[in-house]
């Protein structure tokens, strides 16, 4: 295993790694470590410790290549209170994703606290690293530990599952705790999938994040559930938490087709 998802090049280029390998095939990535490498470009390029993403929303313009990818930034509406930025992830000459990121300022005590008092799950123990059926195990699943609570990667249906990175986003850097998130949650059509990947491809198009708060703890989570159109549109919703209390949610709208 790769001792990242992705080397540091100069001038904001990156060099992905097998570990950022997808289901899809040998040369196209899967879509949550850049999409974790894009928030690692939004916090490196405004830092400020007074403010916190409160939604973030992908789009995906083509499929990322495991390949030396660039990386730029955007400040699109600065604010004092809230802030408006944009990463743009661009590969052999096309833009392959874009980020935008809506960052609230906080301050402690600032208002009452309204709770999701719903208990979350336990985290699992150990489990055997079971991936989809009839596909070819790829670095990226292999580069999580998946623990379900139910459903399984080799089953269809809704699923709840933790994980947690087996490798820093970058060699020798802490990976953030929303960056943790991000390299889990673009999983959620594959956890709940509805139709065998072997004969049906059910790529998001979109990817939006919406989070309260930041994880807490070492393990994060994620209840999933998709439904699809028989004209080829799906939706997939989850609900994501740690082992503190759920956190917030996704929805990936998928483009669906049979292989």
């Amino acid at each position: 295993m790769p001792d990242a998802f992705y080397e540091v090049l100069p001038e904001g280029r990156f060099a992905a790694t097998s570990a950022t390998v997808g289901p899809w095939g040998p040369s196209l990535s899967h879509g949550s470590p850049p999409a974790a490498l894009l928030l690692r470009a939004i916090e490196r390029a405004f830092p400020r410790d007074d403010v916190r993403v409160g939604r973030i929303t992908y789009d995906f313009f083509g499929p990322v290549p495991v390949a030396e990818i660039s990386v730029s930034t955007e400040m699109v509406r600065p604010g004092a209170r809230i802030e408006l930025s944009q990463a743009r992830l661009s590969a052999q000459g096309k833009t392959g994703m874009e980020a935008s990121v809506w960052r609230i300022a906080v301050a402690p005590g600032r208002v009452p606290e309204v709770a999701d008092a719903r208990e979350v799950p336990k985290v699992p123990g150990p489990q055997a690293q079971r991936l989809f059926v009839d596909v070819p195990s790829f670095g990226y699943g292999e580069a999580l530990d998946w623990r379900f609570v139910e459903g399984a990667f080799d089953k269809t249906g809704p699923a709840t599952v933790y994980s947690r990175p087996r490798i820093p986003l970058i060699a020798g850097e802490e990976t953030s705790p929303l960056g943790r998130l991000l390299l889990m949650v673009d999983s959620a059509n594959g956890i709940s999938a509805e139709l065998h990947p072997s004969r049906f491809t059910f790529v998001p198009v979109e990817l939006t994040v919406s989070v309260r708060r930041y994880p807490r703890t070492e393990w994060v989570g994620m209840r999933a559930k998709t439904t699809i159109d028989p004209d080829g549109v799906g939706t997939t919703h989850a609900e994501l938490f740690d082992e503190a209390g759920y956190l917030g949610t996704a929805l990936q709208t998928l483009f669906v087709a049979a292989r």
